[in-house]
């Protein structure tokens, strides 16, 4: 597979897969905002929320809903921001949504620039988190269990 997204979605790259299903992989991001910041990727290579299909478009929200779900219980945020980039405003070439913990008093504009996050505590803690978000699933039935 060319497209990296598609590599990440297919777990041919080396991820921390807290959710899939048929049609999403649901990963935390290599790079976390927050501890539980996850990547929601489609199996199928779309680059852009309009060329979603349906029922791929339905699996993306749905993920989003239940990984939100997951990240208050686990991690207590006081919100949580869920947000896509298209276009030239996306790092990958393949549609991915984030859904990210957020704490009062901290700058989302730093989401967006292109210094580094002083995240590195988060990202050595990334097996652990894994564990943490992947328990709220049955792995068997793939179903969400809260």
């Amino acid at each position: 597979m060319e497209c990296f997204g598609c590599r990440l979605a297919h777990q041919q790259e080396s991820v921390h897969v807290v959710y899939e299903n048929e049609w999403v992989c649901c990963i935390l991001d290599h790079d976390p905002f927050n501890e539980g910041h996850v990547l929601i990727l489609p199996k199928v290579h779309v680059e852009d929320m309009d060329e979603l299909d349906a029922l791929t478009a339905r699996a993306v929200l749905e993920a989003a809903q239940r990984l939100t779900k997951a990240v208050k219980m686990l991690y207590r945020p006081d919100g949580v921001t869920i947000c896509q980039n298209g276009g030239v405003f996306s790092e990958l070439t393949h549609f991915h949504m984030h859904v990210v913990p957020r704490y009062e008093g901290q700058d989302f504009a730093a989401f967006y620039q292109e210094a580094p996050f002083p995240n590195e505590e988060i990202r050595s803690r990334l097996g652990e988190t894994k564990a943490q978000l992947a328990a709220f699933f049955n792995p068997d039935k793939k179903a969400f269990l809260i």
